[in-house]
């Protein structure tokens, strides 16, 4: 057997066992919770029901995890905002842990399978038995957004319903997703933001199953970055390996051969992508990305089985995500607190560009920043409600505000308010002297 033929022959094995989990949960009632009473099937998802055949419709969104939280005292379900065409956003929390991990599930409204995977999540931790996952959810809390784009989903499109891409307006704001986003952010300030997603491949040279990123901004702190890398290169990398799928770096083209780098295609240290936003608000950070495309002739006849591939490869790397917190809890926790509190001290330069594998250009860098930034009148009311909803910390100063750097999510200020960062929402007047 080659090499090519044996991951072939594991992915198919993995693909059964996928096809499977359709028909039963992730997580298994283990004999000794068992009674006599007779157990209530579990809620099922649309794509479930159909065996991977179609998506989960949004009502069947709604109808499935009003069914999970009434049948489960561990979900708790609201609706943190609503879209232009006046669809819910929905979160779901479960757990009541220290830790706390945030699932961001389709913000590309056309890469629906990390959705299935964190709707059946939501479904299967809920109802899970089993000592060891009542002892994650007593140590972790678990946020999940299940739809972040649900009009996007609905018309099948990347952007939302004005054409907006989500994942490019988390410093803006200017959409409503990316509101709720970051006020769940804001107000739970979890220690990983873990953000699912596809991609299309180019064969041979970036074509595997899974692709992961942790944030490459270089305002992400060190010990976050680090702790971002981990999670990608240790555990959810290796997990989907262990499941029997391919990995890779997202935006790396690769040599077939010799499995070096080619090239950069993507995956650069805009502030305003998701992973790079959470790392620089000190979260860890993880992007994953599942192939959309066809493996072979089977999937190409049967879509059905291309959907349960990707669904379940998105399954392998969250259980890596969940291995990563359980695990390494301390040091994350250690991590993300030391981040936050090295912004009040004020000290250090700031990054406008460059990434961790792309050094800045001398213009790029702020090397002794100023001590805050003022904003009249009008431009305070032009951006207040985004300074708020990022947790940026603000001064009245008469009509106006002063917003000083020495805060937590420092080097966010000069991202949003200094005229030469690429996004910035306006042009605040630097004060050198405090």
């Amino acid at each position: 057997m080659t090499p090519r033929t044996a991951r072939r022959s594991a992915r198919r094995l993995s693909l059964v066992a996928g096809a499977a989990a359709l028909a039963l949960p992730l997580v298994g009632l283990p004999a000794e919770a068992a009674d006599s009473a007779p157990v209530k099937p579990l809620p099922r998802t649309g794509f479930e029901l159909s065996g991977g055949a179609r998506w989960t419709g949004e009502t069947e969104e709604r109808d499935f995890l009003a069914a999970v939280d009434r049948a489960s005292a561990r979900v708790s379900l609201r609706v943190i905002g609503a879209t232009a065409q006046g669809r819910p956003i929905r979160l779901a929390t479960l757990g009541t842990g220290r830790t706390t991990v945030l699932l961001v599930c389709s913000q590309h409204g056309d890469e629906p399978a990390g959705r299935e995977a964190c709707l059946s999540t939501v479904r299967d931790l809920a109802h899970a038995r089993d000592r060891e996952t009542r002892e994650f959810l007593a140590r972790t809390t678990l946020l999940v957004v299940p739809t972040a784009n649900p009009d996007g989903r609905e018309a099948d499109t990347r952007g939302n319903a004005a054409g907006v891409d989500v994942n490019r307006d988390h410093i803006a704001l200017r959409t409503a997703e990316a509101r709720a986003v970051a006020a769940v952010i804001r107000d739970h300030r979890p220690e990983l933001v873990y953000d699912l997603h596809e991609y299309g491949a180019t064969p041979r040279f970036y074509d595997k199953d899974l692709l992961a990123l942790w944030p490459r901004s270089l305002d992400t702190d060190p010990h976050v970055h680090d702790e971002s890398q981990k999670l990608s290169e240790r555990y959810v990398r290796p997990a989907a390996g262990l499941a029997g799928y391919t990995s890779g770096i997202y935006g790396i083209w690769t040599d077939p051969l010799t499995g070096k780098p080619l090239k950069q295609v993507a995956g650069d240290g805009q502030e305003r992508i998701l992973r790079n936003t959470a790392g620089i608000k000190h979260s860890a950070g993880l992007l994953v990305e599942t192939r959309v495309d066809a493996l072979d002739e089977a999937e190409r006849d049967d879509p059905a089985l291309n959907h349960r591939r990707r669904v379940a490869t998105q399954h392998a790397a969250l259980e890596g995500a969940f291995a990563y917190v359980k695990e390494r809890r301390v040091p994350l926790t250690v991590a993300t607190a030391v981040a936050r509190r090295a912004g009040f001290a004020d000290r250090g330069p700031v990054h406008l560009g460059g990434a961790d594998n792309d050094p800045p250009e001398p213009g790029e860098i702020l090397a002794d920043p100023p001590c805050g930034y003022r904003l009249d009148s009008a431009r305070y009311a032009e951006v207040g409600d985004e300074l708020a909803l990022h947790g940026i910390t603000v001064r009245r100063e008469g009509a106006g505000v002063f917003v000083p750097m020495g805060q937590s999510r420092r080097a966010l200020v000069a991202l949003l308010l200094d005229g030469r960062a690429t996004y910035h929402l306006v042009s605040g007047s630097p004060v050198e002297e405090c």
